[in-house]
């Protein structure tokens, strides 16, 4: 019997054919011709009837556009998860997005003083806006919020020891740990109190002579019900006061709005962690703030003054792009009302399940208009990035009960993907985490997932 595969088309033979030829004229060779290699691999691998001239082309175009398609790319977040750490956290403003582009075109005043003509600082953008929005005398910026802790910890506790509630002790995303964190800055955590109930005369009887600073964590991923008992960043300011210490407080979730006019409450906003008296506090521009992923530290201009002298400082800075982002974000909350419609995070925890409703139905009635069976069902929400742990937010789904596991693959593998979930069942496409604009692209995107 004949092998086959003998023949089979040489890589050189499928470069000269018109489709691989169009697709050089618009990919790099190399990768055409790793293609090419791979489809003929396969091929060979495969045995069988030689593909056609159309199976050929179809295949080498396949793996370009599997190997030119970028790693990091857009996705629809369809899942009821707001603030989605693995779908990268808090959408950009339109303001913000502009600014990244204005800022990214050319050269910046990163460092220049433009009014002196002399040597400026990277890290004087977004102060005055941070002073003025949140009353803190000072502010710094660095890469991320676990940075921030780090580099506030090298500065004032390494080689010393810091104190801590055992059941503040808590576990953030990808299996990072507080007190891993906190132990790669140098300090030496001490524990006091119990994983239910930590009291005042605990933080009192740990203080040593070695003690550096208190930290309160804020715990935003859970909670702690029941026989409990902890103590307020105001009590340990007082206790912190008898002896000269500092008090760190890492809030995390970075919200500058109460959000309790619409059911989301018991998150403290960074204006009134600071007014309770912390000397220090630590957040994150990416979650609830609504910005870039950034670390903010808010509080004691003497003590901010030392961070930035501090060599972690450089380490962690953020650059121009993340700047211009944050800068443009936090302007919107000069007009509180306008951060509300502004801010997608804010403007999509905060609409109403009357809107959710509306737009729903207008899905549901384009994709039965495309004959594709759909429903709206109630669904329930949630803020998602270790904030409002426990809230559950009134929402709306897109279900679709057909061929479920196939269309969600083929959502999931789109351009652009589009993330939901499955439940009892159904694929459910929550429009809590969607964008309003982003509508008529999830009709788009179920229609070719059905085809």
């Amino acid at each position: 019997m004949k092998d086959q595969r003998r023949d089979l088309p040489s890589v050189n033979t499928l470069l000269e054919t018109s489709g691989v030829k169009w697709l050089l004229d618009q990919h790099p060779r190399r990768i055409v011709v790793d293609a090419v290699r791979s489809a003929v691999e396969a091929a060979r691998t495969a045995g069988g009837a030689q593909p056609t001239d159309e199976q050929w082309v179809e295949t080498i175009a396949s793996a370009v556009r599997d190997a030119t398609r970028p790693s990091l790319r857009r996705v629809i977040n369809a899942t009821g998860v707001v603030l989605h750490t693995n779908l990268g956290r808090a959408p950009l403003a339109d303001a913000a997005i502009r600014a990244i582009g204005h800022v990214a075109e050319g050269y910046s005043n990163l460092e220049y003083d433009i009014e002196t003509g002399h040597r400026g600082s990277r890290y004087s953008h977004c102060v005055g806006l941070l002073r003025q929005l949140t009353d803190a005398e000072d502010a710094l910026v660095v890469n991320n919020c676990a940075a921030a802790l780090v580099l506030t910890l090298n500065a004032l506790a390494q080689k010393k020891e810091v104190l801590v509630s055992r059941g503040e002790l808590v576990e953030i995303g990808g299996s990072f740990r507080i007190p891993d964190i906190m132990a790669r800055s140098g300090a030496k955590l001490v524990e006091v109190g119990t994983t239910n109930r930590t009291h005042d005369d605990d933080y009192r009887r740990a203080i040593t002579p070695k003690t550096a600073a208190i930290v309160k964590v804020h715990r935003s991923n859970f909670t702690i019900e029941g026989f409990t008992a902890e103590v307020s960043v105001d009590r340990l300011a007082f206790i912190a006061a008898e002896h000269g210490l500092p008090v760190i407080y890492d809030l995390g979730s970075g919200l500058l709005l109460p959000l309790d006019d619409y059911g989301l409450s018991g998150e403290p906003t960074a204006s009134a962690a600071l007014a309770s008296g912390a000397t220090l506090v630590l957040m994150s521009g990416d979650k609830l703030l609504g910005g870039p992923q950034a670390g903010i530290i808010l509080g004691s201009a003497a003590v901010v003054a030392k961070l930035r002298k501090n060599p972690f400082a450089r380490a962690m800075r953020v650059d121009k792009l993340t700047l211009s982002a944050l800068e443009a974000t936090l302007r919107l909350y000069l007009e509180p009302g306008r951060a509300l419609k502004e801010v997608p995070i804010l403007a999509m925890l905060t609409e109403s399940v009357e809107q959710l409703e509306s737009r729903a139905r207008s899905v549901v009635s384009s994709l039965r208009s495309s004959n594709i069976d759909a429903e709206v069902a109630p669904s329930t929400a949630s803020v998602g990035g270790g904030a409002f742990p426990t809230a559950d937010i009134p929402s709306r789904a897109v279900v679709l009960s057909k061929d479920v596991e196939r269309t969600e693959e083929r959502l999931r593998r789109g351009e652009p993907a589009v993330i939901g979930r499955i439940a009892d069942g159904k694929l459910l496409l929550d429009l809590r985490s969607v964008l309003p604009r982003e509508d008529g692209v999830l009709v788009q995107a179920i229609v070719k997932a059905r085809s």
